[in-house]
């Protein structure tokens, strides 16, 4: 693993040059529809509106786990007028000033958005600083970047922040039902090329982010990518395009899994900002964001009452942490599954069972995964949990759990509400699952504000600092985010706490060997 060398003149912010170690964790390749990857080159005048026939493969299906609105397994959507049940392919949109390059649900909810993105700002102290201190420098001037991202009112906050520091963006969304359609909608009508809606079908997912990637006189030279999918795609299809980018922002545990595997393989030709394994990802956005979100999720989508309610967690790294916590605070008996014995340590002495699903599994009232991996429930398990169990993922990757095996015949699927489904067997035992397996928290809840402003904080910096390098600073090859960013990122969210921080005094700066200024940790700490 390769560390930088120092920021680029537009930021002045320090590093040091340690190596770091990173760890690597499981997750598989998308796989992008044939006959999205046989479309070609040209780019026709009416591509936006045209059909795309794609057979979906299986493991798409599962990892996505999209269906259409004709889909007896997909969840209801909650639709709020007559036309949203017209696939937004099939209409001819425009912004009031004339705008035509998006792709959205309804742009008449671009009111109710730009509202959504008001509040949002409020709480969003440390991207707004960063937005005022580097307006006027343009750090990102020239910068053309495709974002492949969860589409929220704080996604909205960083699009508008990267383009008051010069950037053009195009943007698309790395989940089929996490994107706010009133902020898409804001979004198209300040002039921003945005191709996303809730509800989507895989084969819209794919058509919307190769919207992004292939326009007219467009020629990207920067990606942020939360789930690897633009960056799968653009390498597939468009190699030539690939080969011409000054970088790669990747904030997710699968995405970044996957550049790894690429940089091992030879085929990554750019280079690469892991910002996932950063202090500020891991340590605050994982676990504290994940804290609070997990309750207003399961509160919103099924009125549980937590009071000693029997709970498994499937994994006990930083959300699950923050899932833990914040259950055990409201009363429930939470019990903890893990792989690696210092996570399963920690979670003891936290004071966590640790036990197997197998051995748990039919007593349990609430299953949260935690993991990023692949099938840990499993159709067996499904079928062993008892009746009324709710099941749901916290964790990255949608293959968590099976639900695959669960369209089938002998069961039956009842839509309950958005993102909520009862599951019931051939006996009448039914189970809640929630948002079919994807990330619950930002298919039915919200996020808290303040703790993506410090992840979008990190994002930016991470793009300045890529499109900023002089050539020859970064290889092609993946690198940690400097700890020096990470410090930065962290201050400018102090001032809203009031908080002072303590200055070194010569002689103590040289006790410890340390710059007064920072870093003030090596790379190595956990923290």
């Amino acid at each position: 693993m390769k560390q930088t060398g120092t920021m680029s003149n537009r930021i002045r912010i320090h590093q040091n040059n340690n190596n770091t170690p990173t760890s690597q964790t499981n997750g598989s390749s998308a796989q992008i529809p044939p006959s999205i990857l046989v479309q070609g080159e040209e780019r026709k005048s009416q591509r936006r509106r045209s059909s795309i026939h794609v057979p979906i493969p299986l493991e798409l299906q599962r990892r996505r786990s999209s269906g259409s609105s004709v889909d007896s397994y997909s969840s209801y959507t909650g639709s709020s007028s007559d036309d949203d049940d017209i696939n937004p392919r099939e209409k001819e949109q425009q912004s009031s000033q004339g705008f035509k390059d998006f792709c959205v649900r309804n742009i008449e909810q671009h009111a109710f958005g730009r509202r959504e993105i008001e509040i949002a700002e409020q709480e969003m102290p440390g991207l707004v600083a960063l937005r005022k201190r580097a307006q006027d420098d343009k750090p990102l001037h020239g910068a053309k970047i495709i974002g492949c991202t969860h589409i929220t009112a704080q996604t909205a906050v960083l699009v508008e922040t990267l383009t008051a520091l010069g950037a053009q963006v195009r943007w698309s969304a790395c989940n089929i039902y996490s994107t706010q359609n009133e902020v898409a909608a804001a979004l198209s009508e300040a002039g921003y090329s945005v191709f996303a809606w809730k509800g989507e079908t895989e084969e819209d997912f794919w058509w919307c982010i190769d919207n992004c990637i292939n326009a007219e006189n467009w020629q990207p030279n920067l990606i942020i990518d939360d789930g690897g999918d633009a960056t799968h795609l653009m390498l597939k299809k468009y190699p030539h395009l690939f080969n011409q980018i000054k970088g790669i922002v990747e904030e997710s545990v699968t995405g970044v899994h996957r550049l790894y595997q690429l940089s091992k393989s030879g085929k990554l030709t750019v280079p690469a900002m892991n910002v996932n394994d950063s202090v500020t990802k891991t340590k605050f956005d994982n676990l504290y964001l994940c804290r609070e979100s997990i309750i207003d999720a399961l509160k919103r989508t099924t009125d549980v009452m937590f009071g000693g309610k029997q709970v498994l967690i499937c994994g006990y790294g930083e959300v699950g942490k923050g899932c833990a916590a914040a259950l055990r605070g409201l009363g429930c008996v939470v019990m903890v599954t893990e792989i690696d014995p210092i996570c399963a340590l920690q979670a003891c002495m936290d004071g966590f069972r640790v036990v197997k699903l197998n051995e748990v599994v039919r007593q349990i009232d609430i299953l949260i995964t935690c993991t990023g991996n692949k099938n840990v429930v499993t159709r067996d398990h499904l079928d062993r949990l008892k009746n009324g169990c709710i099941v749901c993922n916290m964790g990255h990757s949608n293959t968590e759990i099976d639900v695959g095996s669960l369209r089938t015949p002998e069961l039956t699927w009842e839509k309950v509400r958005s993102q909520v489904d009862h599951i019931i067997w051939a006996d009448g035992k039914r189970i809640i699952l929630l948002a079919e397996g994807r990330l619950v928290n930002l298919s039915c809840s919200s996020v808290p504000s303040f703790v993506v402003s410090i992840t979008a904080a990190t994002q930016a910096l991470a793009l300045i600092e890529l499109y900023n390098a002089p050539p020859g600073r970064y290889k092609q090859d993946v690198y940690l985010l400097p700890k020096k960013m990470d410090e930065y990122v962290a201050s400018l969210h102090l001032p809203t706490f009031d908080a002072h921080l303590t200055e070194l005094s010569d002689e103590q700066a040289k006790y410890l060997g340390l710059n007064k200024a920072g870093p003030f940790k090596p790379n190595y700490y956990r923290y």
